[in-house]
């Protein structure tokens, strides 16, 4: 049975090694022992925002997939929340086993109890494969996303 739970410091390095571990995450991700320092910082500033949450996925104590929720109020749609999903991973020894679907659903409900009206995510649109499985769960690719590296 897969549980969800706040990642933890502990978590970082098998976190970081699933974002590295396909085509787009490599180009962009440095798993390395020891992990850059980069990496804790930004664990320390999620985990001390309470608009955030860094989630991992488990079976048994074994971590299968991660995610992060940020949860933003806007002054659109009345003043009202919404909920921003990111880094969503699977471990590539568990991927088609149902481990994503549960994890975004685990957000959708996060959002829900938060009082969201929207939740929201991108994706590259590379991952042709990936956008498929948003729009099966119900996700509509209804804006043009842009981004511009700093």
């Amino acid at each position: 049975m897969v549980t969800f739970r706040n990642a933890t410091a502990k978590d970082l390095s098998e976190i970081v090694q699933m974002l590295a571990d396909d085509v787009l995450g490599r180009e962009r991700e440095r798993y390395e022992n020891p992990l850059p320092e980069s990496y804790l910082k930004a664990f320390e500033s999620i985990d001390a925002d309470g608009n955030n949450e860094l989630i991992v996925a488990c079976l048994g104590e074994e971590i299968v997939g991660v995610q992060q929720i940020t949860f933003t109020p806007y002054i659109t749609h009345q003043g009202g929340w919404r909920a921003t999903i990111e880094g969503v991973r699977t471990a590539s020894s568990e991927r088609g086993k149902g481990i994503g679907s549960k994890l975004i659903q685990y957000a959708i409900d996060r959002a829900r109890k938060r009082g969201c009206h929207i939740i929201q995510l991108t994706t590259d649109k590379k991952r042709e494969e990936t956008l498929r499985f948003y729009e099966r769960l119900g996700f509509k690719a209804t804006h043009e996303g842009m981004k511009m590296k700093l």
